[in-house]
C-alpha cells in the first residue's frame, strides 16, 4: 500500500510540473493529417509527429512561442502558442504548382506519441512501387515481408515478426477486414490507389479492437470523400499482360461529401516461363468497387457505405479452359458484398470525449476446384463495436470502455469433409492511458469475450512508451491473444496437390501470448536507429504439416511453439532529396511436430527465411519533377519440406532453400496534375527453379504445387499514370 502511495504522489507531482501543448492538426475539410512535422521555431530537435487522429503533445518551449507545421502537399505553417489550451492547426493544401516550396518529409514516419510501436506508411512511400493492391505495398519496408503461398493461385500472405499474416490482425479502418475465408486472397482485394495509409503496429495491439491481435496489427486507411480530389485515374500495364485502371470520383458539400472508388484489372496471357506446361500465373479478372458517404456536423460525424468484388481465377496446366478440357485445372470464383457504418457524438467544448459506434456486415462466398476436387466455403460476419473515451481528472489520464458483438457462420467443404460452425462472441473492454507530456505513455487494456463454443477468452495487454530526453525511446509490451484457425483457407496454397487431407482431430482455438519491446535512437531530424525484439509463446497452434508423401495433416500443438524476432533499422533523410532506409531482420521459428507418428519433434517452421536484409535508397530531382527509387531485398536460407514416405520425426533430414536476392526499382516524372512512372520487380530475374513437382502426371500421387519458397516469374517491367483533377 505504501508503494502504491508512493508511486501516486510521484505522479501527482510529475502532472503539477507538465507543461505541454496539445492539439490536433487537419486540413480544410477537417480530416486528421498524419505524421506532420510539428517543432517549435528554432528547434528543430523538439519536432514530434501528429498521431493516426491527427493528434500531437510537444513540451512547452522556454524560448519560443511560435510553433511549426510542416507536411508533404501542405504549405508550410506557424502558430502562436498564447495559453494552455487545446489547439487546432489547419494546414492548407498546395495547389500543383511545382514551383511552390516543396515540403520535406519522410515516406515513413514512427508514431511518436504512441506506446505502441507504429510504423505509417504514408502516400509518399506507397507511390514509391506501383502497388496495385496491399500486398504489394510493403516493397520498400523491412518489417513486413509478402510471399506466394503456392506456384498455381496467385495467392499471396504476408509474415509480420517471424508469424504469417493469419496471426497478424488486418483491419480496414479498424474494422477487422481480412480474416477468416477472406485470408486466401484478401491481400489482392485491396486496391493500392484506394490506400491513403497503412499503419504497421508491432507486438499485440489495442484491446479496443478485439482479440485476435496476435503479433501486430496492420490497419489499412482508405481515402476518405471529404479528402478526395474530384476525379483520379491511375492505369497500369506490365511485360506479362496483366492490366489495371481505377477511377475514383468524388463530391463534397458544406458537411456531406461522397466517393466513388472503383478498380478493374485482369491478365488474359498464358505465361509459361519455365516450359513446364503450367502457367506460372493464372488467368484472372476482377471489379471491385466501393461507394462510401461522410456527414461532419459539429457535434455529430458519421460515415457509411457499401463494397462488392467479383474475381475469377484460372490456373493450372497451359491450355487449360473451365468445362471443356481434361487438363488439370484451377479455377476460383469468389464475390464478396460488405457494408458499413461509422458513427460518433462529438462534444467541441471536450474535445477529448467521444462516443462511437461501428457496424459492419459482409457475406463471402468462395467456389474453388483444383484438378478433380472442389472446395466451397462461404461465410456471413455481423461486427459491432461501441466505444465511449473521456479523461479522469484532466488529459494526462484518459480512458476508453465498451462493449462488442462478432457473429461468424462457416460454411466449408472440401471432398467429404464439412466444417461448418456458427461463432456468437459478445464482449467487454477497458482501456487506461497515462501521458506525461510527450515522454511517457502507458496504455493498459482488459478485454473479456464469451465465445459460444470455446468459452471465455480473458484478454490482458499492457504497452509502455518512455522516452530520455529528445533522442531516446524505449517501448515494452506483453499480452495475450486468440484465434480461430481455419485450415482451408489458410492451406490453400497447400490443396494445389494431390495430397490426401487429413484432419486428425477438432482443431482448438490458438493461443499466444507475446512480449517485446523496441528502442529508437533519433540522432538528428534527419537520422534515426532503431532496434526490436519480440518473442511469441503458444499454447495451441494450428500445426499444418506435409513432412510426409501424399499427406497433409492438420492438428493441434503438442508440445513447444515459440517465434524469437529482431529487426534493427536504420533510416536517414530526407537531406539533399536523398533517402535511405537499410533493414536487418533475423526470425528463429520452431514448433513441435510428429503427431501422426505418436512423436513431438521440435523443429524449424518451413518457409520462413531466417534472415532478411533491405536497402532502399531513394533520390529526387529539385521540385520532385523526377523520382528514383530502388530496393535491394536477400533472402537468407529457409527450410523446405522433404518428401519422407513412413520415416519417423527424429531420422527426417533437413533441407534449405538457397539465399536469394531481387531487386525493384522506378522512376517517375511527375508533371502538375499527371506522374508517369516506369518500373520493374525482381530485376535480378531469379527464380525457384521447378516450383511444381510431378508436372509430367498432374493426376498422380507426387504431384505438389505447394512447396513455393522462391519467385515463380522472372523480372517484371510495368509502366502507368496517375491523374489528378483539383
Amino acid at each position: 500500500m505504501k508503494i502504491k502511495l508512493f508511486i501516486y504522489c510521484i505522479i501527482l507531482s510529475l502532472n503539477a510540473t507538465a507543461q505541454s501543448i496539445k492539439g490536433k492538426v487537419s486540413d480544410a475539410t477537417n480530416s486528421a493529417l498524419i505524421g506532420v512535422n510539428v517543432s517549435w521555431v528554432g528547434d528543430p530537435g523538439s519536432a514530434v509527429m501528429t498521431d493516426e487522429n491527427g493528434m500531437f503533445s510537444i513540451v512547452k518551449s522556454n524560448s519560443t512561442n511560435l510553433l511549426s507545421f510542416s507536411y508533404l502537399g501542405f504549405k508550410p505553417d506557424t502558430l502562436k502558442i498564447i495559453e494552455d489550451k487545446f489547439y487546432v492547426m489547419v494546414l492548407q493544401e498546395v495547389q500543383n504548382d511545382l514551383d511552390e516550396v516543396v515540403v520535406k518529409s519522410a515516406g515513413v514516419v514512427l508514431d511518436k506519441m504512441s506506446p505502441i510501436h507504429t510504423q505509417i506508411i504514408t502516400s509518399k512511400e506507397l507511390v514509391k512501387a506501383a502497388c496495385c493492391n496491399l500486398s504489394e505495398s510493403f516493397e520498400t519496408n523491412a518489417s513486413i515481408s509478402v510471399g506466394n503461398t503456392d506456384a498455381v493461385t496467385g495467392s499471396r500472405q504476408i509474415q509480420l515478426l517471424g508469424m504469417s499474416g493469419s496471426y497478424v490482425q488486418t483491419t480496414l479502418e479498424n474494422i477487422p477486414g481480412i480474416r477468416g475465408l477472406g485470408q486466401t486472397f484478401g491481400m489482392n482485394y485491396i486496391p493500392g490507389t484506394w490506400i491513403q495509409s497503412i499503419d504497421i503496429g508491432k507486438g499485440v495491439g489495442s484491446v479496443l479492437t478485439g482479440y485476435e491481435n496476435m503479433v501486430g496489427q496492420v490497419n489499412v486507411e482508405l481515402h476518405k470523400p471529404d479528402n478526395m480530389d474530384p476525379l483520379f485515374i491511375n492505369m497500369y500495364v506490365n511485360n506479362f499482360g496483366r492490366t489495371e485502371g481505377n477511377i475514383n470520383l468524388s463530391k463534397k458539400s458544406k458537411k456531406w461529401s461522397t466517393a466513388l472508388i472503383t478498380h478493374g484489372s485482369f491478365l488474359a496471357s498464358e505465361i509459361d516461363q519455365n516450359k513446364d506446361k503450367f502457367r506460372d500465373l493464372p488467368k484472372y479478372n476482377q471489379i471491385n468497387a466501393i461507394n462510401r458517404w461522410k456527414y461532419s456536423g459539429e457535434k455529430f460525424m458519421a460515415q457509411f457505405g457499401i463494397r462488392y468484388l467479383n474475381e475469377n481465377r484460372e490456373g493450372g496446366q497451359t491450355g487449360f479452359k473451365k468445362g471443356v478440357s481434361d487438363l488439370y485445372g484451377f479455377t476460383n470464383h469468389t464475390q464478396r458484398i460488405e457494408g458499413f457504418t461509422k458513427t460518433a457524438l462529438l462534444f467541441p467544448n471536450a474535445p477529448y470525449r467521444g462516443l462511437g459506434l461501428i457496424l459492419n456486415a459482409s457475406y463471402h462466398d468462395s467456389d474453388s476446384k483444383f484438378g478433380k476436387t472442389p472446395y466451397t466455403g462461404t461465410q456471413n460476419t455481423l461486427y459491432g463495436n461501441l466505444i465511449y473515451q473521456d479523461i479522469l481528472g484532466n488529459t494526462n489520464h484518459s480512458y476508453k470502455s465498451g462493449v462488442s458483438f462478432l457473429k461468424d457462420e462457416f460454411k466449408e467443404q472440401y471432398t467429404g469433409i464439412y466444417l461448418d460452425r456458427n461463432e456468437l462472441v459478445p464482449g467487454v473492454f477497458f482501456e487506461y492511458n497515462y501521458k506525461y507530456l510527450d515522454r511517457t505513455s502507458i496504455l493498459i487494456g482488459v478485454r473479456n469475450d464469451f465465445h459460444n463454443l470455446y468459452g471465455n477468452y480473458f484478454t490482458p495487454r499492457i504497452h509502455v512508451m518512455q522516452s530520455l530526453g529528445n533522442n531516446h525511446t524505449f517501448r515494452l509490451s506483453a499480452g495475450k491473444g486468440y484465434r480461430t484457425p481455419n485450415p482451408f483457407a489458410e492451406g490453400y496454397g497447400m490443396l494445389v496437390s494431390n495430397r490426401t487431407v487429413r484432419l486428425l482431430e477438432d482443431l482448438r482455438p490458438e493461443e499466444t501470448w507475446t512480449f517485446g519491446g523496441s528502442y529508437v535512437y533519433q540522432w538528428s531530424p534527419q537520422l534515426s536507429i532503431s532496434g526490436e525484439f519480440y518473442h511469441t509463446r503458444f499454447q495451441n497452434q494450428m500445426i499444418v504439416d506435409m513432412e510426409h508423401d501424399g499427406y497433409l495433416f492438420f492438428y493441434n500443438l503438442e508440445g513447444k511453439s515459440r517465434t524469437n524476432s529482431a529487426l534493427i533499422e536504420l533510416n536517414y533523410g530526407p537531406v539533399n532529396r536523398w533517402e535511405v532506409k537499410m533493414g536487418y531482420r533475423y526470425v528463429n521459428n520452431k514448433q513441435t511436430l510428429g503427431k501422426p507418428m505418436g512423436e513431438k519433434v521440435l523443429m524449424d517452421k518451413m518457409f520462413l527465411p531466417k534472415d532478411r536484409l533491405l536497402v532502399n535508397v531513394a533520390y529526387s530531382l529539385p521540385y520532385e519533377r523526377w523520382k528514383f527509387d530502388a530496393t535491394l531485398h536477400v533472402n537468407g536460407k529457409q527450410r523446405i519440406p522433404m518428401e519422407h514416405s513412413s520415416m519417423s520425426y527424429y531420422d527426417m533430414k533437413t533441407e534449405f532453400a538457397p539465399v536469394y536476392a531481387n531487386v525493384n526499382a522506378q522512376i517517375t516524372r511527375n508533371f502538375p496534375q499527371l506522374e508517369v512512372y516506369l518500373g520493374g520487380e525482381n530485376l535480378t530475374g531469379f527464380k525457384q527453379k521447378n516450383p511444381i513437382i510431378g508436372t509430367e502426371n498432374p493426376f498422380g500421387p507426387t504431384f505438389d504445387a505447394g512447396r513455393i519458397w522462391g519467385p515463380v516469374t522472372g523480372a517484371t517491367v510495368y509502366t502507368g499514370f496517375r491523374y489528378k483533377m483539383k
